[in-house]
């Protein structure tokens, strides 16, 4: 079995096309049910961000265009829609991914944190649905320690942002200071947190905070020091706000053109500053077309985020040479698993031959005491041993290369094995 990796980022596919492929939580759990229908497939996983969507398989070679069509047809899309946007990695590429995506190293904020706890959420949610097994679960746990390791041994958390802490950024690239204004936040999640203290520490006036649970927007404007907004009063708020950051999880826009011309209306056209860091998107893009209105989005966010790289291009550096040595540790453990039937079967055959020979040999030796009988046994378990350790070492070491299926059965053929039976993997690295 391969693992696969298939999917598309802030890097491969614009905005419009990553919310249209994006999975809620209910979403993700009903696609997962739906793939154990496919033939060839033993595992899998969804990890959904506002930056990708990806599918981590473990399947027979040949079932990428079937998971491809999968996720095509879920969300209503044609698979050639998707040609040219996504990206498709197997075995030892797929881990090198994993572990890059974990460790934040192929985020479009390098270094941001969030992306580690949406990884272990995405296993979390394929493993209570019954979709992963030993490669997956092995995996996962080693992303999570590589990840950990990549933040602890290199700079990359002194030196990251975050979504939020751009989105702040462009609001001051925006008017060029922060001092006296008030902004509204829409939603009060991590990330609309996240924002309120970038917000606070640059001098921001007033911070209203709206969400569809009140609770929820009460008690974070009370954290911050700001107002709640009730949800239905959204477009009040933008009528004295400076600027609005939007960040629900609203699978259709909150904000439509018209409710953006009313705001416009009322504010008698004075400039209205909106980012939207939400995905799907919160805001209708069309409300772009109303006057003195700019609305930035997550792919405005990237040139910005793209600026500060060279500063941690070294550290990066160091991140990526940590990964390549997980990855050769990780690959060789699992591939030693896939060898580990055929030695199993191989073994247990040479000793079958070797106790039966010895049987029709003893009653011909005459009568041996004991201690002879047990000398001849250990002799030919010996002899046995030294013609399997070159070949042994060889099923070991030989499955670092791609053919490594066809070796083991051009194996398995030699020695008449009966195809190896499902042993219980060894514990991972």
């Amino acid at each position: 079995m391969n693992l696969i990796v298939i999917g598309i980022n802030h890097k491969t596919a614009p905005l419009s096309l990553r919310e249209r492929l994006d999975f809620s939580k209910e979403d993700c759990a009903r696609f997962l049910e739906g793939l154990k229908e496919l033939p060839d497939l033993e595992e899998a996983m969804v990890l959904s961000t506002c930056n990708r969507v990806e599918l981590y398989g473990v399947a027979n070679a040949g079932r990428e265009l079937s998971l491809v069509q999968a996720l095509a047809r879920f969300h209503g899309l044609e698979p050639e829609s998707l040609r040219g946007h996504l990206y498709l990695f197997r075995g030892e590429e797929a881990v090198r991914h994993l572990f890059l995506v974990a460790s934040s190293l192929d985020s479009m904020v390098i270094g941001e944190a969030q992306i580690l706890g949406q990884v272990k959420d995405a296993y979390t949610l394929a493993a209570e649905r019954g979709s992963t097994g030993i490669l997956l679960q092995h995996l996962l746990e080693r992303a999570f320690k590589v990840a950990k390791r990549v933040r602890s041994e290199t700079g990359l958390a002194r030196l990251s942002v975050s979504i939020s802490s751009a989105a702040v950024a462009m609001a001051e690239k925006i008017y060029g200071s922060l001092e006296g204004k008030t902004v509204l936040i829409v939603g009060a999640g991590k990330m609309s947190e996240l924002a309120a203290r970038h917000l606070l520490s640059s001098g921001v006036k007033k911070i209203l905070v709206s969400n569809r649970t009140p609770e929820r927007a009460k008690e974070m404007a009370q954290r911050f020091g700001g107002s709640p907004l009730p949800f239905e009063r959204i477009r009040e708020g933008m009528e004295v706000a400076d600027i609005a950051i939007t960040s629900t999880g609203s699978p259709q826009p909150i904000l439509s053109k018209k409710d953006i011309e009313l705001v416009m209306h009322t504010r008698r056209s004075r400039p209205l500053f909106l980012i939207d860091i939400a995905v799907p998107r919160d805001i209708d893009p069309k409300a772009n077309e109303v006057d003195n209105v700019y609305i930035y989005d997550l792919d405005d966010l990237q040139e910005l985020v793209l600026s500060n790289l060279k500063e941690r291009q070294k550290e990066v550096e160091r991140g990526e040479a940590l990964i390549a040595k997980e990855v050769c540790q990780f690959t060789e453990w699992w591939r030693a698993q896939e060898a580990k039937p055929t030695i199993i079967s191989l073994r247990e055959k040479m000793e079958e031959i070797r106790r039966g020979e010895l049987e029709r040999a003893l009653p011909r030796l005459g009568n041996l005491t004991p201690e002879q009988m047990e000398m001849v046994s250990s002799l030919t378990a010996r002899i046995v041993n030294k013609i399997l350790h070159h070949p042994l070492l060889e099923l070991k070491r030989h499955p670092a290369h791609q053919d490594s299926a066809a070796f083991l059965q051009l194996v398995r053929r030699l020695f008449g094995l009966e195809e190896p039976r499902e042993q219980e993997k060894e514990e991972g690295p």
